[in-house]
C-alpha cells in the first residue's frame, strides 16, 4: 500500500527535502498570483499546503524551511506596502498569526507523518515477529513431531528388545563399580533370576544369595579381575531359585572408562543357558551310546579274532594243568615241576581274564570318566586285543613307543576305542593289497606340548578326491561300513580338546594321527 500511494513513500534525502520544500512555496506562490485563480487576496491556504507537504515528505527541517520561505513570499507579495521587506508594523500579527500556523500546521504534518512511519515500522516489526514466531511454531511443530516419532522409534526398538530378550532368555544390565549397585536391569533379567520387576534395583543385591554355593569364588574372581584390569569378563555360574531350580548362566562384562580412563561402570548381558546345557548333555549321551554301538559293531565283527587271541591263554593253560597232573601223578611227584606248571596256569588265566576284562570295558555302558592314563599301555592293550586279526591276514605289527610320554587326563575307553577304529580300518585298508602288509603305531612328545599317536598302514591309500569327506558322518568306503567310525573318533579327540587328521604316505597307505594337549580338562 505505500508503494501506490505517493503521500507514503520512504522519506527522500535531506537535500532532496530541502529543495522540494523549496520548490513547493515556489508554487504556492505562482499558483496564487496567476490572474486566474483569483487567490491574490487569499494565499494563506496555498502556503500552508506547502509548510504540510514539504514536512510531510521531508520532515521537520524542510518543514521549518517551507515555513521560513512562506513566511516571506507571504510578507513580500502580500502584505501592504507589497513587494518590500521592510518594517510593517500594522501587518505583524498577521503575519505572526500566519508563520504561528504555518509553524503548527508543519510540526503537525511531520508529526503525523513520524507516527505514520513508526506505525508502519511497528507493523512491519509485528509482521517480522508473527513470521518468526510462526516459523518458531513450526520449528518447535516438526520437532515435537519428530520427538513424538523418536518416542515411538523408541518405544518400538525397546519392544523388540524386550522381546528378543525374552526370545533368547538373555537380560542387560548395568552397574556402578563405586558402591557395585545396579544402574539399569532389564525385564528379563528380573524374569532370569526370578525376581519380580517391582522389587526395583534392589534386586541387584539379592542376587549374590541366588548364586550358588559351589560357583561363588569363581564369579567372584572373575569380576575382581576384570575391575583390577578394567577388562572384559566372562564367567558361566549356577543360580539356585528358591523352588530349587538350578539354572545355568552364562554373564558378559564389558567396562565403561571416562574422560581420564577411570573405570566407573560395567554393562553386559547375563543368559538362561539351562536349555543349551541339557542339550549338551543329550548330545553328549547320544554320541555315547552311538559310540558304545559303534564299538559293539567293530567287536562283533572281531568275534573270530577275539575268541582265538582267548583261546590261547586257555588252551595254553590246559596243557599247563595235564603237565602238571602228569608231574603230580608219577611215583615220585616232581613238585617243582608241578609247581612251575601251575604257575604257566595261573599266569595264562589271568592273560585270558584280562583279555575278557578289556572286551568286557569295551562292550560296557557307562558314563565317560576321565582320569589320568598312560597312552602307551592303551596303546599296547589295544594291540593285544586286535593281534589275532591282524595276524589272520598276515599283517606285521610293530610299535614304537615314546618311554617318556607323560600321564595326560582322558578317559580310557572312549581313547581306546579311537585306537581301535584307526587300527581295524589300517587292517581293513591291506586285506586285498598283494604286498608287505605293515601296521605301526607310534607315540611321541610333541614341541607344542602334546602327545601325539600315529596309525600307519600300507593298504590302498586315502580315496582319492575324497580324503576331505573321510571324517563326515556316514561316508565310507568299505561295502558294509556305517560311516561312523571316524566320525566318532574325531568327536572324541576333539571333546579331549585333541585334533584327529589323515595323511597319505609314501609309496603306499596311509597314517591317521591324533595329537592330545598334555592338560586336559573335562568339558563342562
Amino acid at each position: 500500500m505505500s508503494r501506490s500511494n505517493p503521500l507514503l513513500w520512504p522519506k527522500p534525502p535531506a537535500i532532496w527535502g530541502y529543495g522540494i520544500a523549496v520548490l513547493w512555496v515556489g508554487a504556492a506562490l505562482v499558483i496564487s498570483r496567476l490572474p486566474a485563480i483569483h487567490l491574490q487576496d487569499a494565499p494563506v491556504s496555498l502556503f500552508l499546503c506547502a509548510v504540510l507537504l514539504s514536512a510531510w515528505i521531508g520532515g521537520i527541517g524542510p518543514g521549518f524551511l517551507a515555513t521560513a520561505l512562506s513566511a516571506l513570499a507571504f510578507n513580500y507579495y502580500f502584505l501592504p506596502p507589497i513587494h518590500s521587506l521592510g518594517p510593517k508594523p500594522d501587518e505583524i500579527p498577521r503575519l505572526v498569526i500566519f508563520t504561528v500556523s504555518a509553524l503548527f500546521v508543519g510540526s503537525l504534518s511531520a508529526a503525523e507523518r513520524s507516527a505514520i512511519e513508526s506505525f508502519r515500522r511497528a507493523r512491519d516489526d509485528l509482521k517480522k515477529t508473527v513470521q518468526e514466531l510462526q516459523n518458531t511454531n513450526e520449528a518447535l511443530q516438526a520437532e515435537s513431531d519428530e520427538r513424538q516419532r523418536a518416542e515411538e522409534a523408541l518405544r518400538r526398538s525397546e519392544g523388540y528388545l524386550a522381546e528378543a530378550q525374552r526370545l533368547t532368555h538373555t537380560g542387560s544390565w548395568a552397574w556402578r563399580v563405586a558402591g557395585r549397585d545396579a544402574l539399569h536391569l532389564s525385564e528379563e533379567w528380573y524374569r532370569i533370576y526370578g525376581f519380580d520387576p517391582k522389587e526395583g534395583l534392589s534386586a541387584w543385591e539379592k542376587r549374590l544369595s541366588r548364586i550358588h554355593p559351589e560357583d561363588r569364588a569363581k564369579w567372584q574372581e572373575a569380576t575382581d579381575r576384570a575391575i583390577g584390569e578394567k577388562s572384559d569378563y566372562e564367567v558361566q555360574f549356577r543360580i539356585l531359585l528358591r523352588d530349587g531350580t538350578v539354572k545355568h548362566i552364562h554373564t558378559f562384562g564389558h567396562p565403561v572408562l571416562d574422560a581420564s580412563g577411570d573405570l566407573v561402570q560395567f554393562v553386559g548381558s547375563s543368559m538362561d543357558i539351562s536349555a543349551d546345557k541339557q542339550a549338551e548333555e543329550a548330545l553328549r549321551q547320544a554320541q555315547a551310546d552311538l559310540a558304545r554301538v559303534n564299538r559293539v559293531t567293530t567287536m562283533g565283527e572281531l568275534t573270530a579274532s577275539l575268541a582265538h587271541e582267548v583261546n590261547q591263554p586257555i588252551a595254553a593253560a590246559v596243557t599247563n594243568a595235564n603237565t602238571c597232573l602228569r608231574w603230580l601223578t608219577r611215583e615220585r611227584p616232581d613238585l617243582e615241576e608241578a609247581r612251575e606248571a601251575a604257575s604257566r596256569i595261573v599266569k595264562d588265566a589271568t592273560r585270558a581274564a584280562s583279555i575278557i576284562s578289556r572286551v568286557r570295558l569295551l562292550f560296557k555302558k557307562g558314563t565317560p570318566q576321565r582320569e589320568l592314563l598312560d597312552v602307551n599301555e592303551a596303546i599296547r592293550e589295544m594291540i593285544v586285543l586286535l593281534r589275532s586279526e591282524a595276524t589272520r591276514y598276515n599283517i606285521t605289527v610293530r610299535m614304537e613307543l615314546a618311554a617318556d610320554l607323560p600321564r595326560i587326563m582322558g578317559d580310557r575307553v572312549q581313547l581306546q576305542q579311537v585306537l581301535m577304529n584307526l587300527i581295524v580300518n589300517g587292517i581293513d585298508a591291506m586285506k586285498e593289497v598283494d604286498a608287505a602288509r605293515g601296521l605301526a603305531v607310534k607315540s611321541h612328545r610333541t614341541e607344542e606340548e602334546e602327545v601325539l599317536v600315529s596309525v600307519s598302514d600300507t593298504g590302498v591309500g586315502l580315496p582319492p578326491q575324497q580324503a576331505d569327506q573321510l571324517f563326515n558322518a556316514f561316508f565310507t568306503t568299505k561295502p558294509n561300513g556305517t560311516g561312523m567310525g571316524l566320525r566318532i573318533s574325531r568327536s572324541i579327540v576333539e571333546s579331549h580338546g585333541g585334533r584327529l587328521w589323515a595323511e597319505d604316505n609314501s609309496p603306499r597307505g596311509a597314517s591317521f594321527h591324533f595329537a592330545l594337549p598334555m592338560k586336559i580338562e573335562a568339558k563342562e
